[in-house]
C-alpha cells in the first residue's frame, strides 16, 4: 500500500493502533522521549540521546509484538510513523483518541 500523503497515511496508523495497551506503550515512549529529549537541551549531556530510540521504539514494539501482535509501520514507513507517533500521543493527550 502507497500512501500519497500523511492525511491519507494517519487512519491506516490508527487502525495498527487499535488496541489500547499498545497506545498506552507508545503514549509512555514518547513521554520518556520528550523526557530524554529536555533532558538533552537542559544539560547538554550527550550520551542521553544514545537512550532516546531505546526508549521510544522499546515501547512501541513491545506493545506491537505483545499486544497488537503486528509489525510496526515504522518499518515500512519511518518518517509519516514518527510525525503520526507525536500526533496520536497529542491526541492521546487532548482526550481525542482513548488509551487510558
Amino acid at each position: 500500500m502507497e500512501f500519497k500523503s500523511f492525511t491519507e497515511f494517519y487512519p491506516y496508523y490508527m487502525r495498527e493502533h487499535s488496541n489500547l495497551v499498545c497506545r498506552k506503550l507508545h503514549f509512555i515512549g514518547t513521554c520518556g522521549v520528550i523526557a530524554l529529549a529536555l533532558l538533552f537541551f537542559f544539560t547538554g549531556i550527550i550520551s542521553v540521546l544514545f537512550f532516546i530510540p531505546f526508549m521510544g521504539y522499546g515501547f512501541a514494539w513491545t506493545g506491537h509484538f505483545f499486544f497488537e501482535k503486528n509489525r510496526p509501520a515504522t518499518f515500512k514507513y519511518p518518517f509519516y510513523s514518527l510525525i503520526a507517533d507525536f500526533k496520536m500521543f497529542w491526541e492521546i493527550l487532548t482526550g481525542k483518541v482513548r488509551a487510558f
